[in-house]
Parts: structure tokens; C-alpha cells; sequence
């Protein structure tokens, strides 16, 4: 036991138990704690506890992280014991079944929930974008298990400020940011969330945290003089009002004054609302409304409102319970001045979030946010979801604000922000969603597409020979009805493919005719559908008719088994390029990466493939080498937003000398072999630039050629371009 703790951590052990014991009060019962104790000692004694990338102590890690469950959070007793077995079940020093039945289910599913998002994190400090699917499904099972996961990463977060493990803290940092601080959110842990920012803020950009951090500073004693000129008058007629309550000022957190400073484009002096001013009485729950309305309209005698600010959760709170008074108005010297209004209860649930609401409204809460983990469960689900989109559809949903919009019947329904009709409509249920034709807002016939507003009363209209159509996809807004569109699309198709199939086999058969497949796969192709499932579509639908195909099939075998036939068109598909030139190496260029550093091992990513004189920066591979990509990369935004950390800034030094790089061009126009034959003149009569493949497709009269081009700089490129796009029959050349 000795050597598993330091003398440090032997001092912090006891004491962090004695507050956990206080924290958890008599949520634990005396003989659980000396079960939990027993088994923690004998994990300790077997030496099954690992320390993970920054060496922390396991058992103190948990403590830490019971401590802010309980204290910061809310939550007691299962969730306490649960966080402190999941390690040494994790580690098999004994099993989930013996832990289910010395403590109870509750605390087996907590720890089940917790091991499943642990494993993730087994072989690197954060998630790779692949696994964030399961992760977030792991999390879905139980809020608990969120809840505690957000502790959990606030409590590193704290902890790894001096650490010398600055890779994995800069990992930690960018994940906290990207999906915990989202989630913190989500849940009403506003003081969580603004920490988890300004933490992940100081660890990835110093320079900028600090420059905040000391102007905030420089300018504290005029801001606080300014937050005591507004309150004092407020404070005076409110305390006439024989009301209990409190004024505080709050200054604004680091990471949202940058956020400001970005959107704004605007220098730190351009930031007025530095602060807001919070209101919080002591009220009895059957006049909490009433006393908050009442303080608004002292406020608002007395200082000009911004309507258009004004923010009522009173009325209708958010899904995560939150309840607040929100208003803009005018103060001293021109300055706009946010003020919070609430009572106590609304206070302690907006610092503490869902934990709090659970408390005042028994375990479930009418909140709305089992219905919100539902969906995320179904969308992440979906086996043909891509993980990624999902994600960030997920991270979306998260920072939405919430629109309330009324049934005929008066039923109340939240919705995302930006939802539209057919939202709506999916929300309701599925089957609605799917024969939804439009509806009818505050009485007044509207389209799919039409966005809801608070307030609006939504009648949606149907009809049976209504189905789900591809294009929905760009109308609806919410992950929810994204899910069910993608699900009926995929359900449809399938009816229609077995239909189309066997239509074409009825018919084969009827003329006594044999189905090759291999010869209707290439006439598909010929016909120009760029899937299978197209081809078929077009047959289900009826605007291809099957008497036809099988005239065009026979067409397709008899060119196949008489090759020489002569044909009078010749279409740009049968062009082919005999030589393939080799590509030609020269002396390479330099790239300046990271500021001044030559001579470093460099490639070239294939997705963009960047040429000397584009704008280009290095991206760390997982192996340790850099790959240079083009800023207008495909991929660029995903990798900047995900892995921010692993970006270093490249140029091109020197001059272009002697390297040739491969391009690929797209180049669209009028199907004739003879426009072929003149772009490759063009390209031909080029000095610097040789043609290294080409591949040819045509469809519908249009053909559609790529090109690999062999070029030494951007200006080479451009000029080629603008001399490609003048060759007559042309209508399209761009890079790819």
C-alpha cells in the first residue's frame, strides 16, 4: 500500500476522503463505505492500479472527480461508489456480477457505462475521430455517465497545467473544447463549460489567454466602479420592494470574449459587454415568477431595454431546465449592460445544471433530455451513418436554442432552432413525417421548408400518395428527422430494386431470352447512371421503359460479339492515351516549415495535391512525418477544427527549379473524339507541361475527361487553364 502512494499523495488521500465522506453525506450508508474501502486497499495491495499518461494516482484521480460530482454537480450516493470500483473492475480485480451484488444495480450500471467510455481512452490520452461513435453511444446509455465523464475531464483539466506531457495535454485540451465543453452545455453546466473553454484556451493558445487574462485585469477597477453606479439605483428600489435578494456583477469568461473578439473582428477595447449583472431572490415557489417580473420592471423603468435582447425562459424553460430573465438594456455612458434575472432555485440549477433540476423535480425531470439522448441513439445507431457527420450534426445540436411551438389542440413542443415544418412534422412521429405534404402556421397554408418561430400554431397536412424524396435531406435541420428520412429512403429503394429486378427477369423470360449480367452492367454504364440503384429506380418509377432496355441490351451484345463493325459517331470515350510519360524529378523545392525550419521530410497529400505557389500549411501524421496540404484542401476544415494541434504554418521558399508535380484536371464538354485530340495539342504545345494519363467518360451527348498533367508552379497551371477553356466545345476546366 506504501509504495503505491507518494508522500504527497498519502496527505491528499486522507484528506480528500474526509470531504468525500462530508459531500456524500448520508447518501452512502456506513457499510457501503467500508466495502468500497476493502476493495480499494486490496487493488492497491495487488497492484492491478495503473497510472495513465501524466501519472496520476488512479485512486486519487477518482476522489477528485467524486468530489466535483458531488460538490459542483449534485449528484450522491450510487454515483460516489460507482466512480470510485469502475477502476479495479476495469483492471479485473473483480467482476461486474460480485459488484452488482454487494451494491446494488445502479451502481453495476454506472460502472458499466464507464468502463465501455474508458476502454476508448485505453491506448491514447483522447479519442480518435473513428471511435467517437462509440464513445457517444456509451454515454447515451445513462446521463449519469455523462455527467461524470464532464466531471472527469474538468478534473484533468485542473490538473495538468504543469505537466511536461505537452502532446497529450494539447490532445486533452482540443477534445475538452470539441466535444465536452459542447456537452457541459447541453446539460445546463454553465460553470463547467465556461471552465473546460477558458482551460482548453490556455493550453492551446497561451499568448492569446494571457493578453486577455492581463487586459481583463488592467481594466477591473473601472469595470468595477461602472458595476456599482448601475446597481446602486437598482438596488435601492428593489430593497423599497421589501424583497430578499442579491446583485452581483460577473464578468464574462476569457474563452467568450475571445469568441467576441473573433466574430467581431473587432480589438478587446470593441468588446463592451464584458459583464453581466445577475439578480437572484429568495422567492417562494408559488410567486418566483411574479417577484422576477416585478424586479424586470424596475429595471427596465429605470434603464432603456433592447427588445430584440430580451430573452423569457421563465414562461417555457429550456429542454435542460434552465429558467431565467434575460435583458439588454442601456446603461451609464451609452454602454450596453446584460442583465440576469432569477430566483434561487433557477440559480443553483444554472450553475449546476440537470443534477440540480433532478433534485428539485425527482430523478426523471421534465426536461426533455431523455427525448434528445434518444435521438442521439438513433442517429449514431444507423449502421450507414458516417460517424463524422453525425458528430458534428451532434456537436450542432448541442448549442441550438430552442423554438416552442403550439399543436391545433394547444400541445406544447420544443424544437431546435431553425427547424422547419417538415422538422416538426418528423418530430410528431415518423409516419406523419413521411406523408407530410405542408401545413398550415397561425392559419395560413405554408411549404415544407417554411422555418417555425416561438409561438407559431402548426397544423401539419398529409396526403397517402406522399413519400419521403432525397431533397428533404436539405430541408430538415434536426438530426432526428435527418435519421428517419435516411431510414425510409434506404426502405424505398429497396422495395424498388426488388421490383425493377424482377420486372427485368419477367421480361427476359417472356422473350426467351438469357440475362447476362456482366453485358447489363456495362449498358448501365453506358446509359450513363452512375449507380446500380439508380438504374433501377428509373425502371420502378417507369420513365425508362423495360421493352426498350431489352432493344438496347441486345444492341450492347451484338457491338460486343462484332467488334468490327464500323461506326459512323465516334464518341471522346474511345480515346485513349498510347504514352504515359513518366513523372520527372528535379531538384526540390524547399518548404519553410514552422517558421524558419529547412531540410525537414515532407509529402505531398494526394487528397489536394498542393504544386509550388499554393498557399499551403503541414499536418502531423499519426507516424511522426508532415504532409503538406493546399488551404483550400478538401480536408482542410476538418483537420483544423479536429486536430488543431498537429497544424504547423509551411511556405515555399526560393524559386520553382526543375520539379514537376501531378495535377489533375476535370474537363467538361460537347462529346467528340475530336475536342480530345485538341486539348491534348494545347496541353502539347505547353513548355514545362506534359500530359502523363487520361480517362475519358461520356453520357448524354457530354463527355467528362481527367487529366494527370505534369506542372511546375501555380502560374504554369492557371495559364494552361485559361488556354484549355478557350478549345471550342469546352465548358468546364477546374482543379481537383
Amino acid at each position: 500500500m506504501n509504495a503505491f502512494f507518494t508522500k504527497t499523495e498519502k496527505k491528499e488521500l486522507l484528506a480528500l476522503y474526509k470531504k468525500l465522506l462530508q459531500s456524500a453525506g448520508d447518501s452512502i450508508a456506513k457499510e457501503d463505505a467500508r466495502k468500497l474501502r476493502k476493495h480499494l486497499i486490496s487493488a492497491v495491495n495487488n497492484n492491478n492500479l495503473q497510472r495513465n499518461n501524466f501519472g496520476m494516482n488512479p485512486i486519487i484521480r477518482d476522489m477528485q472527480t467524486a468530489v466535483i460530482v458531488a460538490d459542483e454537480i449534485g449528484m450522491k450516493g450510487s454515483c460516489l461508489i460507482g466512480i470510485m470500483l469502475h477502476d479495479i473492475i476495469k483492471n479485473n480485480t473483480v467482476t461486474l456480477e460480485a459488484i452488482k451484488s454487494e451494491f446494488g444495480g445502479d451502481v453495476a450500471s454506472i460502472i458499466k457505462g464507464l468502463v465501455k467510455a474508458n476502454d476508448l481512452y485505453a491506448k491514447s490520452a483522447a479519442i480518435e475521430s473513428e471511435n467517437f461513435r462509440n464513445l457517444l453511444l456509451s454515454f447515451a446509455e445513462d446521463m449519469r455517465v455523462i455527467l461524470i465523464m464532464i466531471a472527469d475531464r474538468v478534473n484533468i483539466m485542473r490538473l495538468i497545467k504543469n505537466t511536461e506531457n505537452n502532446e497529450d495535454r494539447l490532445k486533452i485540451a482540443n477534445e475538452s473544447v470539441y466535444l465536452y465543453a459542447p456537452l457541459a452545455h447541453k446539460l445546463g453546466l454553465y460553470k463547467l463549460k465556461s471552465e473546460l473553454e477558458d482551460l482548453s484556451l490556455k493550453y492551446t493558445q497561451r499568448e492569446t489567454y494571457y493578453f486577455i487574462k492581463d487586459k481583463l485585469n488592467e481594466t477591473k477597477s473601472s469595470r468595477d466602479t461602472y458595476i456599482a453606479s448601475f446597481i446602486e439605483p437598482i438596488q435601492k428600489k428593489v430593497e423599497d420592494t421589501g424583497l430578499k435578494f442579491d446583485i452581483k456583477g460577473r464578468t464574462k469568461s476569457i474563452h467568450s470574449i475571445w469568441n467576441k473578439i473573433q466574430k467581431q473582428k473587432t480589438p478587446f477595447e470593441g468588446i463592451y459587454d464584458l459583464f453581466a449583472i445577475r439578480i437572484i431572490i429568495d422567492a417562494d415557489p408559488d410567486k418566483e415568477k411574479q417577484e422576477c417580473w416585478q424586479v424586470y420592471s424596475i429595471v427596465t423603468d429605470m434603464y432603456q431595454p433592447n427588445p430584440k435582447r430580451l430573452r423569457d425562459w421563465l414562461s417555457i424553460p429550456k429542454s435542460n431546465g434552465y429558467e431565467s430573465l434575460h435583458i439588454t438594456v442601456m446603461g451609464p455612458e451609452g454602454k450596453w449592460v446584460e442583465v440576469q434575472i432569477r430566483t434561487r432555485r433557477m440559480d443553483e440549477i444554472a450553475e449546476r445544471g440537470l443534477a440540480a433540476h433532478w433534485r428539485y423535480k425527482g430523478v426523471k425531470g421534465e426536461t426533455g433530455l431523455d427525448e434528445w439522448l434518444t435521438s442521439v441513439r438513433e442517429a449514431l445507431e444507423n449502421p450507414d451513418a458516417d460517424s463524422m457527420k453525425v458528430m458534428d450534426q451532434f456537436k450542432m445540436d448541442l448549442y441550438e436554442d430552442e423554438v416552442f411551438v403550439f399543436t391545433p389542440k394547444g400541445d406544447l413542443f420544443k424544437l431546435a432552432a431553425g427547424a422547419t415544418v417538415l422538422d416538426f412534422a418528423f418530430h410528431i412521429h415518423s409516419k406523419l413525417g413521411s406523408k407530410c405534404i405542408g401545413a398550415k402556421v397561425n392559419g395560413k397554408n405554408v411549404q415544407l421548408k417554411q422555418k417555425l418561430n416561438s409561438g407559431d400554431q402548426v397544423e401539419i397536412m398529409t396526403s397517402n400518395t406522399q413519400t419521403p424524396k432525397q431533397d428533404w435531406l436539405n430541408i430538415v435541420t434536426t438530426s432526428k428527422a435527418r435519421t428517419k428520412i435516411r431510414q425510409a429512403l434506404k426502405e424505398m429503394a429497396s422495395k424498388q430494386h426488388d421490383f425493377a429486378k424482377e420486372t427485368i427477369e419477367r421480361k427476359f423470360k417472356n422473350r426467351k431470352m438469357e440475362y447476362d449480367e456482366g453485358v447489363m452492367m456495362r449498358l448501365i454504364k453506358r446509359m450513363g447512371y452512375k449507380t446500380v440503384t439508380e438504374f433501377y429506380q428509373k425502371i420502378a418509377e417507369g420513365s425508362l421503359e423495360v421493352n426498350d432496355l431489352l432493344d438496347k441490351y441486345i444492341e450492347q451484345k451484338r457491338r460486343e460479339n462484332d467488334p468490327h463493325e464500323d461506326l459512323v459517331y465516334r464518341s471522346a470515350e474511345g480515346y485513349n492515351l498510347q504514352n504515359q510519360i513518366d513523372e520527372t524529378a528535379g531538384k526540390e523545392d524547399v518548404l519553410v516549415i514552422d517558421q524558419n525550419l529547412k531540410g525537414i521530410d515532407f509529402k505531398l497529400a494526394k487528397c489536394c495535391n498542393p504544386i509550388y505557389g499554393d498557399e499551403v500549411f503541414g499536418f502531423v501524421t499519426v507516424s511522426g512525418g508532415i504532409k503538406i496540404h493546399r488551404h483550400d484542401c478538401p480536408n482542410a476544415h476538418q483537420m483544423m477544427e479536429r486536430f488543431g494541434y498537429r497544424i504547423v504554418k509551411a511556405r515555399w521558399a526560393g524559386k520553382s527549379q526543375g520539379t514537376q508535380y501531378p495535377i489533375t484536371l476535370r474537363v467538361v464538354g460537347h462529346d467528340d473524339i475530336g475536342i480530345v485530340t485538341n486539348i491534348t495539342s494545347v496541353i502539347s504545345k505547353e513548355n514545362g507541361i506534359a500530359l502523363r494519363s487520361i480517362s475519358v467518360e461520356s453520357n448524354d451527348g457530354l463527355f467528362s475527361g481527367t487529366l494527370t498533367i505534369m506542372v511546375s508552379d501555380t502560374g504554369r497551371l492557371e495559364a494552361l487553364i485559361k488556354k484549355l477553356r478557350t478549345v471550342k466545345g469546352v465548358k468546364q476546366v477546374n482543379r481537383s
